[in-house]
């Protein structure tokens, strides 16, 4: 399936022989994980296709609010020259990473050319000997959310992450800083984040929704310092290709009795 197909009770009870279920994609908060459990159905999805594409769009995000482009990109072609800019470069910023699972590790590594400091949060802490090789600190949410003047989400929408960042956690981010989304829209409550762009100048780029297209009568839509794409972070040609060769090859791993790759379920 796809994360277009929506996996519940409904569906499951017409496959009543179902055993496995591969998602050709990262996320897989479209299936029921509460049910799929219950019935016994092992779910796989494919968590490391698009790890490349998501942290490439992530940096171009970064660089994009950095260095006022949109803006910039608009008074040109509305005639103006602007002399002035207020640019700003990515270099010796604090970088922080909310989710250092496949995508946020991949980012990690092409953000060191960048001469960034980085500091990370994730309910598992890497070994320290992978810490000091990519030369990332953990530390607590509230302090990365303190601390960082960029932050980017990777973590998968679950109980636990939905509104995970709140208006308490936006409250202590630096004025201006940067707030980037291309997990899932439910992981920050968007009201408190227009209030925040609106109050203290946080900049965000936003490539996911909680509805696709979303409602764009939203505030959110308004708002200068917000940059959009329509989730296509992890959509590139050569990402769409990968998570079609590692869909087919875990299939067949499951059909030749071996245990298939990144099983959730």
């Amino acid at each position: 399936v796809t994360t277009f197909t929506k996996v519940d009770a409904g569906l499951l009870d017409r496959m009543p022989n179902l055993k496995f279920i591969q998602v050709a994609s990262t996320g897989y908060d479209n299936v029921d994980l509460g049910e799929v459990r219950r019935r016994g159905i092992m779910l796989s999805n494919i968590p490391v296709a698009n790890k490349e594409a998501v942290a490439e769009h992530v940096i171009m995000f970064a660089l994009v609010l950095l260095r006022n482009f949109v803006q910039l990109n608009s008074q040109i072609r509305s005639g103006q020259w602007p002399i002035l800019t207020g640019a700003r470069e990515l270099k010796g910023k604090v970088f922080g990473i909310i989710g250092m699972g496949a995508i946020g590790t991949k980012l990690v590594e092409r953000l060191i050319p960048f001469e960034v400091g980085i500091l990370y949060n994730d309910v598992r802490r890497l070994p320290q000997d992978k810490e000091e090789f990519y030369g990332v600190k953990y530390v607590e949410l509230d302090d990365l959310m303190r601390l960082s003047d960029v932050i980017s989400i990777h973590v998968p929408l679950t109980d636990k992450t939905r509104h995970m960042i709140s208006e308490r956690q936006l409250n202590l981010m630096k004025d201006g800083a940067i707030l980037i989304n291309t997990s899932r829209a439910e992981v920050i409550d968007e009201k408190a984040l227009i209030k925040a762009v609106k109050e203290k100048g946080i900049r965000v780029g936003i490539d996911v929704y909680e509805k696709e297209p979303p409602d764009f009568k939203s505030e959110l839509f308004s708002l200068d310092n917000v940059v959009f794409s329509p989730h296509i972070a992890g959509a590139t040609v050569e990402s769409q290709e990968r998570f079609l060769m590692e869909t087919i090859a875990n299939v067949l791993r499951y059909k030749q009795g071996l245990e298939p790759q990144y099983r959730v379920a």
